[in-house]
């Protein structure tokens, strides 16, 4: 009999062909396209999944596949899909793309072990100062350690070249390793009755003497109750007894342990009753007709509809329309993903999807445990779970039929995956996904990006529009309107004598909003107390040695912080250039702000609400719980105030410095500043008490900040619109960022210099590119790492790049991309 053979994806992030190997007899009928695999690569055994089976290899001789780690298919057909596009349009290695696929912990790169050779060579030539830490370290850890313990412990040292000179001398051996997944089923511990109810003991005295017997007749009766298999756990909680208890009552012969596959559900012990329905306005009945259509089309004729942008002001029912959707999706037996910009400051999204769909809901996001998300993986992919929400990583669910993508808050930046390759934007990859998998999208937010909307506008996807604030009353005979904004003017304030981060408006505002039992937020976009500290004699500022950015003051610990490395330092006496005492702190931050609050307002109760204060897993759940049940009178906080907080209590919203943000070298940072400042002015008045927001601001004449204090998104499109195509940004140009990093200043400037030269040259052949840098990036050094920058913009500067030598070099492509 012939074999079989199958092309696979070796799954190392610097290898992007595709390999063929063959199947053994036992693996024939058990591998299909999209399983994990482990095959033989050179020398080592790596992870692979499989994109194709064969009757005929491309190459004369092939290899086994050693093994299957997972007889199902770790990825989905229009997974795959989605992984091979973005492998071609963020010019990133298939393989990168399937990794990320994967859930955590499941998929596991290749690794090297080193150990002390114990019969090493003689060997006369000294040790550098590295190998001999090298050699320490080992014999440390009991002479081995794998690749990426010693990358933790010696990063940024070139250790693998010192080691590599150690295996040639046979000092030390090296062995490839392929480390297994990480993730794995939890199995727990189970009891259950091993005799009739009618034979079970009337007293404790025949089970042990005292206490003892008394809790293990519990366990006896509490078994008997509920009538099937109870963990181990729960036994222990209800009657106080142990494992021994267990154990005593097994050899007795009156109950049998057994183990049992237990789920990992982070949702298990979320707290959210069942909602019905509500009913919707004239205005969301509009904007769900054409979506269910576009539903319906797609599950029952497979048609893939173009993406629906949802723009409605703050308040204005987006989510409710979302869940309409999802039950008609669940309706027509398919699957529902809703992306939320972040899971930790969206609780109140998630608990209404919990509500309205219990039992069917999952939750992926990078703060959950390799197991919680490796078992809401395997649920999904079972057909377990109807609805998973979350961050970007959601995108990935392996649900069997996705038939609706919800990008809730679109505009948002954390929707940009900057960190590591593949450097997408999931608006642009559910768009693709969607078209692999026939569903329909939705894309919502109260300040869409206007490179997305005038893609829209210009593509034809249907715009959907909810111009009007609902009430949460059913019986609400008008609808709500937009708070008020006023615009304080500090200039004037100094002129007058303020010099309070506080403008009288706003101070009286505050009072006001005291005296009548309500709540206010301020926001301000900065953590710490000082935004840099410098020294007023000789104007040295203090950096971060790491990253050469300022440090910041906290006024809790007294110390200078790095936000970006987590670099600490306390605050020095003198200058450390010039020796001079008078250090001083420049700017506010929210430290600061909150104690000129406590200062003004000895009464009030204030939360500080930042990522100082938010740590943890429950970080921001709890200080949202707090506020939400009138713990506090007044939150102070970053950027995070504004996603997804609905605060019915909440009448004034203060912006302390409104202007933050708009001189950032970006040419989309007056477009942040309009989407944050409208979405942080859309906290206040969201119920019958109404509400007023204040901007404070040194420009009060900026376009942005008239279009925001007016919640005039159509006036800020337009000037923004015109002064794009004025400089020639995206939509009207594509642009592509090349970033070259090194760890030495002068050898990292020299390579951006030999990159802009081979840059050039492609794109003088492609035309209509233009280049502009090599310059240093806006943030200089980051974690040690200095950075440098060239931008390619014109048409189709994607296809400059695309099939080149990139090497090391990180290409971001701008997000999002006009398709």
């Amino acid at each position: 009999m012939n074999p079989m053979y199958v092309r696979v994806c070796v799954l190392l992030p610097q290898m992007s062909g595709e390999y063929d190997y063959h199947l053994s007899a036992e693996l024939e009928g058990l591998v299909r396209v999209g399983c994990l695999v482990v095959v033989p690569f050179g020398r080592r055994m790596v992870q692979a999944v499989v994109l194709s089976l064969l009757e005929k290899p491309s190459v004369a001789e092939t290899k086994p596949v050693s093994h299957l780690v997972d007889p199902l298919p770790a990825v989905t057909a229009a997974q795959m899909a989605l992984a091979q596009r973005m492998a071609y349009q963020y010019l990133t290695p298939l393989s990168v793309c399937i990794q990320w696929i994967l859930p955590a912990g499941l998929s596991q790169n290749a690794d090297t072990a080193y150990r002390l050779n114990p019969h090493p060579p003689v060997d006369d030539h000294p040790l550098s100062p590295l190998q001999e830490r090298l050699v320490r370290h080992l014999v440390l850890h009991e002479g081995e350690q794998r690749g990426r313990q010693l990358e933790s412990s010696f990063s940024r040292t070139g250790w693998r070249t010192a080691i590599a000179a150690l295996v040639k001398r046979g000092r030390v051996l090296a062995q490839p390793v392929l480390p297994p997944p990480q993730a794995r089923p939890k199995q727990a511990r189970f009891a259950e009755l091993a005799v009739e109810d009618e034979a079970l003991p009337a007293d404790g005295s025949a089970l042990g003497r005292g206490a003892v017997g008394e809790r293990r007749l519990a366990i006896l009766n509490f078994l008997k109750n509920e009538g099937q298999p109870v963990q181990a756990a729960w036994l222990y909680a209800v009657s106080g007894g142990n494992l021994a208890d267990l154990q005593r009552l097994e050899a007795q012969g009156w109950i049998h342990l057994v183990e049992k596959e237990v789920m990992r559900d982070p949702l298990e012990a979320a707290q959210a009753g069942i909602s019905q329905p509500k009913a919707l306005t004239a205005q969301q009945q509009a904007v769900w007709q054409p979506l269910q259509a576009a539903l319906r089309a797609a599950a029952q004729e497979g048609r893939t509809p173009p993406p629906f942008v949802l723009h409605g002001v703050t308040g204005s029912g987006k989510t409710e329309v979302y869940l309409y959707a999802v039950a008609e999706c669940l309706r027509l037996g398919r699957q529902a993903i809703v992306m939320v910009p972040e899971i930790a400051l969206t609780p109140q999204t998630v608990q209404r999807f919990l509500s309205r769909f219990p039992q069917q809901v999952g939750i992926l996001h990078s703060r959950l445990s390799v197991g919680e998300r490796y078992d809401t993986w395997r649920r999904a992919r079972a057909g377990q779970l109807s609805v998973i929400v979350g961050p970007r990583s959601a995108l990935f669910a392996p649900l069997p039929d996705v038939g609706l993508i919800v990008v809730d808050e679109c505009h948002e930046d954390s929707y940009y995956q900057a960190e590591s390759p593949p450097y997408y934007h999931t608006v642009e990859a559910a768009q693709f996904y969607a078209q692999a998998a026939r569903a329909v999208v939705v894309l919502g937010s109260a300040t869409p990006d206007v490179a997305m909307l005038y893609q829209a506008q210009k593509s034809g996807w249907p715009v959907l529009a909810l111009t009007e604030r609902i009430h949460d009353q059913e019986d609400a005979a008008a609808p709500l309107s937009l708070p008020p904004v006023d615009i304080v003017d500090m200039r004037s304030e100094l002129k007058h004598g303020n010099r309070s981060i506080f403008s009288q408006a706003l101070q009286q505002a505050l009072a006001h909003t005291l005296e009548a039992g309500e709540q206010a937020i301020l926001y301000l976009n900065r953590r710490g107390a000082a935004t840099y500290v410098f020294c007023r004699d000789c104007g040295h500022v203090l950096r971060c040695p790491r990253c050469d950015l300022p440090l910041t003051y906290h006024l809790g610990s007294g110390g200078l912080h790095c936000h970006t490395c987590n670099y600490r330092r306390r605050l020095p006496s003198q200058c450390p250039q010039c020796g001079s005492p008078n250090i001083r702190h420049y700017g506010s931050g929210t430290e600061r702000v909150e104690a000129e609050v406590n200062a003004l307002f000895p009464q009030a109760r204030t939360l500080r609400w930042d990522a100082e204060t938010a740590r943890g897993k429950q970080g921001h759940q709890t200080l949202m719980e707090k506020f939400s049940a009138h713990q506090a009178d007044i939150l102070i906080g970053t950027q995070m105030l504004a996603k997804g907080l609905d605060l019915p209590l909440v009448t004034l919203v203060g912006v302390v410095l409104a202007d933050v943000g708009l001189s950032f070298p970006d040419y989309r940072a007056g477009e942040r500043a309009f989407q944050l400042l409208t979405q942080v002015a859309g906290r206040a008045g969201r119920s019958h008490l109404g509400g007023r927001v204040i901007f404070q601001t040194f420009m009060p004449e900026h376009y942005v900040i008239q279009a925001a204090a007016g919640h005039d998104y159509a006036a800020f499109y337009a000037q923004e619109l015109a002064r794009r195509r004025e400089m020639g940004y995206p939509p009207f140009a594509h642009l592509a960022r090349v970033e070259v990093r090194g760890q030495n200043a002068q050898s990292t400037e020299r390579a951006a210099q030999q990159a802009a030269v081979q840059l050039g040259r492609w794109a003088e052949e492609a035309g209509m590119v233009e280049l502009i840098g090599p310059s240093p990036c806006f943030f200089h050094k980051v974690n040690g790492m200095y950075r440098w920058q060239i931008l390619l913009r014109g048409q189709n500067v994607g296809e400059v790049l695309r099939g080149k030598p990139l090497g090391e070099w990180r290409v971001q492509l701008d997000p999002p991309n006009v398709l």
